[in-house]
């Protein structure tokens, strides 16, 4: 060898040991940092998962990097799947350093005839190092992951390795892990899962879409009929199992939520603190998914059968009133508006709510309310209050007012207790939908003329369910502690009389008769509304241990066909509350100690003497009738009459500053206009007086006069003889107009 060579074999021999020395830095400085650990719970998470109160997932996510989720420990994983990876993927999982360079050769050898890359023998170390720092696909990112992956396992361990792999490996459709591929691929948990689903599992990340069996399952099996051959010549599966692997089709399922519960996740991710965030991205709520799933059932099969009717959406809402916790949470009908936050005409399920205020201010049970035809000013116009059945019925008591829902009796309600105060009472219950004034609504009010959602009403019955006292909605658990009562809104006595009432079946006959729907097996205050034109029907009630609010009509504000509160709403109210005392030893109504009995009559609610029709009826502590029924007395005429509850004596029509107008249609001399007392005020004789000129008197129980309309401004009185030898009462001069 000559000098020259010499020099040449010495220089190459130096720029080899350059190029080596950079190969070596290049690859120490391409190399990134591991991670303290491989447990998920570190990785940043992008979206969280909302369980309900058992675990079951109300919603799945599958934008996070990784699987946070759905992690399953190495132990929980069935052994015949873990050996199905480790024969699929690195045969030499237990023995290599994080690079099985046996297999990288072969691998090499095997891409070399066929001129492509047809094998790429990573080992399982390496494809988590893959997952843990992606990087483009070339043979120096080969080289690189290899001397990462021996880091890697100098780091963890085999079996810590292994867990992160099955856990995190992705699969088709966002999915990554072996639990998430389940669900997907089969709707099952991991230990249920069939030798042939768990061996399609490991056959499947070899190329996720390319072999998606959701989209074409014949392209699976010859891959996995091939795995099923290596694992039965191993020894790691059985004949039988072998020739079942081989013989049974995969049974696919298409992915599908366990629940719908859209609304409430909504519901919840708004009224959430970012605070309540588990370092797992998840949060647990209070919702009950199997009954969620069950009230939803419930809800579609009544929409379906009310749907010839005009009734195409419909909520509910399920508290368990104690905890304040939300159970279920249902909006069906397929509109993507929330009905059970929908403000709408609530009808007559403000009732209770306005005579539990009147009892705080001293009425009871059997104070008597005038049901008689009623009209009254609204605006510079008169309104005719009727009931739903258009009947009356003269004086009665609250319990039967409440119980039968009648209009009259409810709107002298609340002439009683004043609109600006039930509006502010309202407010404080939570009926933040109600934003006008008092003089928007009037007495209209106590009818259900403003507009409130479903979650509004069921909350303020929890109120009375929960003895009177107002507690915050509670979404999520166990971070929130459990509800404590706050605004005492009712007294325990009001609160549960008012239950007592809602829940007695006599109490509703005259309206309902002996309607068996609104007769609930466990002892329950209910009660129904139905709105203007029969656009909503309502149906709200409470037991002992759950408040349950149901609606249905129309978001798109079309009126049923006659559907009232009774027959739609009613009969999901009742099978909700079957479900929900199922199997559970149920008790009736909370009744407070404090309430007190007495022997009433029933027509006139004082205390009964020996000749009265009686009943034993609850009172507030000193609210019990003072006096003795004198009707039923033997010394007393058989012609005396009950009034009820006295009122100042005032003309009900005309109202102050009426407007009445001539129809031209009609001859002038033929057009009159009723001037009119109350019906329950006793009188003799009334003289009628218009401009202060006597135009009319009537005698005995009459309680209006047809005076000939005249153009102009005028002013009405009435001078009323209630007895002989008497001075007569005048009402009050009320001025009105004729155009």
């Amino acid at each position: 060898m000559t000098t020259r060579h010499r020099r040449l074999l010495k220089h190459l021999g130096s720029l080899g040991l350059i190029l080596l020395g950079l190969l070596a830095f290049g690859t120490w400085q391409a190399q990134l940092p591991l991670p303290v650990t491989l447990s998920p719970e570190a990785a940043d998470v992008r979206r969280t998962q909302v369980l309900d109160r058992h675990g079951t997932p109300l919603s799945i996510t599958h934008q996070n990097p990784w699987n946070v989720h759905d992690v399953v420990a190495l132990h929980a994983i069935p052994l015949l799947l873990q050996q199905a990876f480790l024969t699929a993927e690195d045969q030499r999982f237990s023995t290599h350093t994080g690079v099985d360079w046996a297999a990288r050769l072969h691998a090499l050898g095997q891409n070399l005839l066929a001129r492509r890359v047809v094998r790429g023998a990573s080992t399982i170390t390496e494809q988590v190092v893959r997952m843990l720092h992606p990087r483009p696909r070339s043979v120096w990112s080969r080289w690189v992951e290899g001397f990462e992956a021996m880091r890697l396992e100098r780091r963890f361990s085999k079996a810590a390795i292994l867990e992160c792999y099955l856990n995190q490996i992705p699969y088709a459709r966002q999915r990554r892990g072996v639990a998430q591929a389940a669900q997907l691929y089969f709707r099952r948990a991991l230990p249920t899962l069939s030798p042939q689903e768990m061996l399609a599992l490991a056959v499947l990340v070899r190329a996720p879409s390319r072999l998606d069996p959701l989209r074409d399952p014949t392209r699976l099996q010859r891959p996995l009929t091939q795995l099923a051959a290596r694992l039965h010549q191993e020894q790691h599966l059985t004949e039988h199992v072998y020739a079942q692997v081989l013989h049974q089709t995969l049974q696919l399922s298409q992915p599908t939520l366990p629940v719908h519960a859209s609304h409430f996740l909504r519901y919840v991710r708004q009224h959430t603190p970012p605070g309540l965030l588990a370092p797992n991205g998840r949060i647990r709520t209070t919702l009950d998914a199997s009954l969620q799933q069950r009230a939803q059932d419930l809800l579609d099969g009544r929409l379906r059968e009310l749907r010839p009717l005009g009734v195409t959406d419909g909520a509910l809402l399920v508290l368990e009133h104690q905890r304040s916790d939300v159970l279920a949470w249902v909006s069906a009908g397929g509109s993507q508006i929330d009905a059970v936050t929908t403000p709408r005409q609530p009808g007559s399920t403000l009732k209770p709510l306005l005579y539990a205020l009147a009892l705080e201010q001293g009425w009871t049970a059997a104070t008597l309310v005038d049901d008689s035809p009623l009209d009254q000013p609204i605006g510079i116009g008169l309104h005719t209050y009727r009931n739903y059945s258009g009947q009356h019925y003269g004086p009665l008591r609250v319990r039967e007012a409440l119980g039968n829902s009648l209009n009259v009796p409810a709107v002298r309600t609340i002439d009683f207790v004043g609109v600006e105060t039930f509006l502010r009472h309202l407010h404080r219950l939570g009926f933040r939908s109600l934003r006008h004034t008092a003089a928007v609504y009037g007495n209209g009010l106590a009818l259900g003329n403003g507009e409130v959602t479903l979650l509004e009403l069921v909350q303020a019955y929890a109120v009375l369910a929960r003895q009177g006292g107002v507690a915050p909605l509670r979404l999520t658990l166990p971070e929130t502690p459990d509800a404590t009562p706050g605004d005492q809104v009712y007294s325990a006595a009001v609160s549960t009389l008012l239950a007592d009432m809602l829940a007695d079946p006599e109490a509703r006959q005259r309206e309902f008769r002996h309607a068996s729907v609104l007769r609930f097996p466990v002892e329950t205050a209910v009660k129904t509304g139905t709105s203007s034109d029969y656009r909503d029907a309502w149906a709200v009630g409470f037991s002992r241990t759950y408040t349950v609010g149901v609606w249905m009509g129309n978001l798109q504000q079309r009126p049923m066909q006659d559907v009232t509160g009774s027959l739609g709403p009613a009969l999901v109210l009742r099978a909700l509350f079957a479900e929900l005392h199922r199997e559970q030893d149920t008790q009736p109504l909370v009744r407070s100690p404090h309430l007190t009995t007495a022997t009433i009559c029933r027509l006139t609610g004082q205390l009964a003497s020996p000749q009265c029709p009686t009943l034993r009826e609850w009172f507030v502590p000193g609210t019990v009738p003072a006096h003795v029924c004198p009707v039923h007395q033997p010394e007393v005429h058989a012609t005396a009459t009950v009034s009820p509850p006295s009122h100042p004596l005032r003309l009900m029509r005309p109202t102050p500053d009426l407007q009445l107008a001539m129809d031209p249609r009609i001859p002038d001399a033929l057009e009159v206009f009723a001037l009119a007392l109350p019906r329950h005020v006793p009188v003799l004789r009334v003289e009628w007086l218009v401009d202060g000129r006597v135009v009319g008197t009537t005698a005995r129980h009459t309680h209006q006069w047809l005076w000939p309309l005249a153009r102009g401004q005028h002013i009405a009185q009435a001078r009323v003889w209630q007895a002989e030898q008497t001075e007569p009462l005048e009402t009050p001069p009320v001025a009105f107009v004729v155009k």
